[in-house]
């Protein structure tokens, strides 16, 4: 046999370039690879861009400023699945750079970007796709984008992804649209609330959390209340405050049921179900300031509706909130002070909080702390207001030193509810002659000099109610509060106006405080507002009348006559008719 002879390869076509492999260290040589034609260049460009973002906040800035962004949105429709996939995930960590974030508003990637959550693409797609929009959705401009292009419908299907990782970036994504009403109003339409209830049950303690932040948006609405109600939505939420283990979340699921609270058949199926119960010995027992804090909120929150505040009622909820009256934080002595208050409205709370909570809301108004006076002030005036019995139990439990302390306040609502507290006192002559042995004239200058009209208003109606008698009226005069009562007459607010108005009457029933009022200016300033059709009331008629009583002369030249009641004592002079005056004057 003859020798082989060994073949030589074939040289390949001149027109093929040869195989290169490169090694780049940096970035912005990379970043030029991106406009390539080659797919696997394209793709190991974009895994090398990946991994520079994920180090950090510089490296993102990096990339801006290198022009990496331009070229990488065209990727996200690149044909080939690779390329797609890793352009995608370097916009999910790109994005949460806020200057990253601006330019893919202007260069109008999201619909790109939504295209991503199609049900055929795969997982890590849908978890980059979906980060992206998260960080995008925390600003307004990117949400409406992420709406109008129909981002919404997507990524609710995607909470029922297997990922957890998709499922949080949904969620996520999701809260931040909720905040507007147009997109609350389409997760109805979508039938949104079974997922976000089933990611409760998720074993990630973060998007369990994500998924009651959401609740606690929407159920502001009354039509998704009434879907999460439909959805067994309440017994996720009683199962969340009774497992101990999830105290993270107890917060935010009373956060929920409190919007839940509001809506009258959820009410009635709670208290059916004995759950209402279960949440007020849940709020009374807890140890948690914040819990507390949030269940007396709830109950302010449902008490503003009638029957709500008969369930409650029913199921002795004043004991509850005297309980929380007692609690070492001011939020939640704040929070129970106004559910208080809410509950006044019940003539069987009223009754109930007569022996217990007036006596603690009476401490709570020598607090340091301004709201927690503010809060229990405006509980007192409530539990006060056309009853008797619990005016009395606010003055035996030495509230109106503190009453009378509170006109000082620093908050106007404070000092307002305290004005209105003594007031419905005043009512009451042994109250009212104890409130005035407490120098209450001079702790009324204050009030009557505010420039809050609410004040303004509470102030003067309580000098009607207190200067009944002379002493009272001289405490008055000599403490110089008639100059403020007597500008208020000139009030643009009809409440003030009226209220200085009868107060003036009060005061004008003798005669050296009368004379005193004429000689401010209140005779003329009231002729002026009775001439107004919109100005007077019966009570500046009133005043204008009493202050004639002490000039029986004007008064018989303005009006022509006198009443049995005026006694002239020192001779009376005849003007003759104001009117014939005026036309002399003015022929």
């Amino acid at each position: 046999m003859g020798k082989k002879i060994k073949k030589e390869p074939e040289p390949p076509p001149k027109d093929v370039f040869d195989p290169l492999t490169i090694e780049s260290k940096k970035a912005a040589t990379v970043v030029l690879m991106l406009n390539s034609p080659e797919e696997e260049i394209l793709a190991k460009a974009c895994e090398a861009i990946y991994r520079f973002a994920l180090k950090g906040e510089e490296n993102k800035a990096t990339l801006l400023e290198l022009g990496a962004v331009e070229p990488l949105t065209k990727l996200l429709n690149h044909e080939d699945k690779i390329v797609r996939r890793n352009a995608t995930m370097i916009f999910g960590i790109l994005a949460s750079n806020n200057d990253v974030k601006k330019l893919l508003r202007e260069l109008d990637v999201m619909n790109s970007v939504i295209a991503q959550l199609a049900a055929e693409e795969e997982v890590v797609i849908h978890e980059f796709a979906s980060l992206c929009l998260a960080n995008m959705s925390a600003e307004y401009t990117s949400k409406v984008q992420i709406f109008e292009q129909g981002g919404l419908e997507p990524l609710i299907r995607l909470l029922s992804s297997p990922d957890p990782d998709v499922k949080k970036n949904s969620i996520e994504c999701i809260y931040n649209l909720v905040q507007d009403f147009q997109c609350r109003a389409t997760l109805q339409e979508l039938n949104a609330i079974p997922p976000i209830l089933d990611l409760l049950k998720s074993e990630y303690p973060i998007i369990q959390l994500l998924a009651l932040k959401t609740l606690g948006v929407i159920t502001n609405d009354k039509e998704c209340r009434a879907m999460l109600r439909d959805s067994q939505g309440v017994d996720h939420l009683i199962k969340i405050l009774e497992t101990k283990e999830l105290s993270d979340l107890h917060i935010e699921a009373l956060s929920v049921l409190a919007n839940c609270l509001e809506d009258m058949d959820t009410m009635v199926m709670i208290q059916q179900t004995g759950d209402l119960k279960k949440l007020l010995s849940f709020a009374e027992n807890s140890t948690i300031p914040d819990i507390q804090k949030n269940a007396a909120r709830a109950i302010t929150k449902a008490a503003y509706d009638p029957e709500n505040r008969k369930l409650f009622h029913e199921q002795e909820v004043e004991k509850c909130l005297v309980t929380l009256l007692g609690s070492e934080n001011d939020g939640t002595k704040i929070a129970a002070s106004q559910a208080i208050s809410a509950m006044c409205e019940n003539s069987g709370s009223k009754e109930f909080f007569n022996n217990q909570g007036i006596p603690q809301l009476i401490q709570l108004l020598k607090s340091d702390n301004e709201e927690v006076r503010e809060a229990s002030a405006l509980a007192l005036a409530n539990l006060t207001t056309c009853n008797p019995a619990n005016a009395n139990a606010a003055a035996e439990g030495d509230g109106i030193d503190a009453l009378i302390n509170a006109l000082s306040s620093k908050r106007d609502g404070a000092i307002a509810n305290a004005a209105t507290v003594l007031t419905n006192m005043a009512m009451q002559e042994p109250l009212r002659l104890n409130i005035q042995s407490h120098d209450v004239m001079h702790a009324l200058l204050s009030p009557l000099h505010s420039a809050n009209t609410v004040v303004q208003s509470k102030a003067a109606l309580t000098v009607a109610a207190t200067a009944c008698d002379v002493e009272a009226r001289t405490e008055l005069r000599h403490s110089g509060g008639l100059e403020p009562l007597v500008e208020l007459l000139r009030s643009k607010d009809d409440e003030v106006r009226r209220h200085a108005s009868w107060a003036v009457m009060v005061c004008a029933s003798d005669e050296p405080t009368a004379a005193e009022l004429c000689r401010l200016g209140a005779l003329d300033i009231l002729e002026e507002i009775n001439l107004s059709v919109s100005r007077k009331n019966k009570f500046s008629e009133a005043a204008h009348n009493k202050l004639l009583n002490h000039h029986l002369s004007l008064k018989y030249s303005q009006t022509g006559y006198l009443s049995s009641s005026n006694i002239i004592t020192d001779g009376v002079y005849d003007y003759g008719r104001a009117e014939t005056w005026e036309s002399e004057l003015h022929p």
